[in-house]
């Protein structure tokens, strides 16, 4: 049976009042590239700006393996105990082939999911670079004008084009595995030099020393890079998602990286330089699209692809010829 179709007042009225199935519909709906969901989605996105902005936002990503999930799961529990909502926006990774995804977070984070102060999105990659869906940023904004203080996001995992994420949270955090001089040689500088802070979790039962040493091993790798433009001196914390130790010691360290970069006015920049950046990325995307909808666009394109797979033509002269004849 078909759902009735929710106006945009009725979708403003159900996330403000925290129904988390109409806040499900709304992110349906911005997900969708329906034309006719496109326009009510931009209507919606408009009429809950002002609602927005008010979240702390964390993004964490970690080679696969390293518990981001069991994390998440841990550390959201230890959020909603202190009395926050969270929001949590995993992302599943989707096949190129068959561009399916298995967006089986929920059943990795059954505790949280329970909680009725925690919700939990998972919306699939796609062929999004950057470890992130292509409306991540449009679900967050729906998640804070539903009130929720925290929106964490998982991203895919680590990766040359995963850096995207960076661009749209307020703290990185890298989750790592003891066994630092190993782990430092298997993942990307670039990584390393935006994240805020490493967390190297399991660090319980005989991977305690080792977790020890990777702390230490990871701290002397941090001196190495840049400073943040922040101010903020990276941190390195151990911490267990099993037996929930060194949890504290991450939040108590986010509320002070809040409160510096607040007090020395970052946060502020890093939102509106953020907010810059995502409106050239989706000016990009609505350019290309509406390029190659072009019929004398599409027709000249197929041409020269053609040309290209034979070998007639170099690719970059294929692609001048395009652009110039349009």
């Amino acid at each position: 049976m078909k759902r009735n179709r929710l106006s945009t007042k009725e979708l403003i009225e159900g996330i403000q009042s925290g129904n988390r199935v109409v806040l499900s519909r709304a992110i349906t709906l911005v997900e969708s590239q329906q034309p006719g969901d496109i326009q009510q989605a931009e209507e919606l996105l408009e009429a809950i700006l002002p609602l927005t902005g008010n979240s702390f936002r964390l993004g964490i990503t970690g080679v696969p393996g390293v518990g981001k999930s069991t994390f998440i799961e841990s550390f959201g529990t230890l959020l909603t105990e202190k009395g926050k909502k969270l929001a949590v926006l995993t992302i599943d990774p989707s096949s190129q082939r068959s561009k399916g995804s298995i967006l089986g977070d929920k059943t990795r984070m059954e505790e949280l999911s329970r909680n009725p102060h925690a919700f939990i999105r998972p919306s699939a990659s796609g062929s999004t670079l950057g470890g992130v869906s292509g409306k991540t940023r449009e679900v967050m904004l729906l998640c804070e004008a539903a009130g929720y203080d925290f929106i964490i996001i998982e991203t895919v995992g680590v990766g040359q084009s995963e850096t995207h994420v960076h661009g749209m949270v307020d703290f990185f955090l890298l989750l790592m595995l003891a066994g630092a001089g190993d782990e430092l040689q298997g993942i990307k500088k670039g990584i390393m030099e935006m994240a805020d802070a490493v967390v190297i979790n399991k660090a319980d039962g005989d991977n305690i020393k080792a977790a020890k040493r990777a702390k230490v091993e990871y701290q002397n790798a941090l001196h190495l890079f840049p400073a943040n433009p922040s101010g903020w001196i990276p941190q390195v914390k151990t911490c267990s998602s099993l037996d929930k130790s060194g949890l504290e010691d991450v939040f108590q360290m986010l509320l002070k990286f809040q409160e510096q970069v607040r007090v020395n006015g970052y946060f502020d920049k890093n939102r509106s330089d953020q907010q810059v950046s995502w409106f050239k990325e989706n000016l990009n995307e609505l350019l290309k699209i509406s390029f190659f909808r072009k019929p004398e666009v599409k027709k000249l394109y197929e041409q020269k692809l053609k040309e290209v797979q034979e070998g007639k033509i170099p690719a970059l002269n294929a692609a001048h010829e395009v652009i110039n004849a349009i």
